[in-house]
C-alpha cells in the first residue's frame, strides 16, 4: 500500500510541476511569432475576443448545414443511407452548436427542426427505403426554408441549393 502511495505522490509532484511550468509559460505569451496570433494578444479577455471571432456566428454554422445537407441529397440519390444518417446526426450537432453563439436563432431552430423535424427525417432515412428517405428528405429541405422565413431571411431560400434539391428533381 505504502509503494502504491508514494507512486500517487510523484505522479502528483509531476503533474503539479508540469502545471506551474506551463503556467509560467502562459504568463509569457508573445513569443514574437506572428503565427502566435492567439498567444500573442494581450491579456486572456484579448484572446477570448478574438476566439469569439473566428468561431463567427450562425452563419458560419449555416455554411456547414448547407455542405451537409448537400451530401445527404447525394447520397440519397446514391442510395447511400449511412452516409445520409451520419450528415443528418452531424447537422443537429452543427444547428445546436450554433445557437451556442446566437442564442437568439435557438428558439426557431428548436421549433422548426430540432423538436419537430429531426428525429422524423432520421427515421425516414433509417428505414433504408428510398421513397421514404426521399421524403423525409423533403420535410427537411421544407424545414430550413420554413425556418429561414421565421427569421426573417426568407431571400435566403431563393439559391441553387434549394432549386437544385427539390425533391420532384430526383
Amino acid at each position: 500500500m505504502t509503494k502504491i502511495f508514494n507512486g500517487n505522490k510523484l505522479l502528483i509532484a509531476l503533474v503539479v510541476s508540469l502545471s506551474v511550468e506551463n503556467f509560467a509559460y502562459s504568463e509569457s505569451y508573445d513569443t514574437g511569432d506572428e503565427r502566435d496570433w492567439l498567444l500573442n494578444a494581450e491579456n486572456d479577455k484579448d484572446r477570448l475576443i478574438l476566439l469569439q471571432n473566428y468561431l463567427g456566428g450562425f452563419s458560419v454554422s449555416m455554411w456547414e448545414v448547407g455542405d451537409r445537407y448537400k451530401t445527404i441529397y447525394s447520397a440519397l440519390q446514391n442510395e447511400n443511407f449511412d452516409l445520409a444518417i451520419y450528415h443528418w446526426k452531424k447537422i443537429k450537432a452543427v444547428i445546436e452548436n450554433g445557437y451556442l453563439k446566437r442564442p437568439a436563432r435557438r428558439a426557431n431552430s428548436d421549433a422548426i427542426f430540432i423538436n419537430s423535424t429531426y428525429e422524423a427525417v432520421l427515421s425516414a432515412f433509417e428505414t433504408r427505403d428510398i421513397k421514404k428517405a426521399w421524403q423525409g428528405f423533403s420535410n427537411a429541405r421544407s424545414a430550413c426554408m420554413t425556418c429561414h422565413v421565421a427569421e426573417k431571411i426568407p431571400w435566403m431560400n431563393d439559391q441553387n441549393l434549394f432549386r437544385d434539391t427539390a425533391v420532384s428533381n430526383n
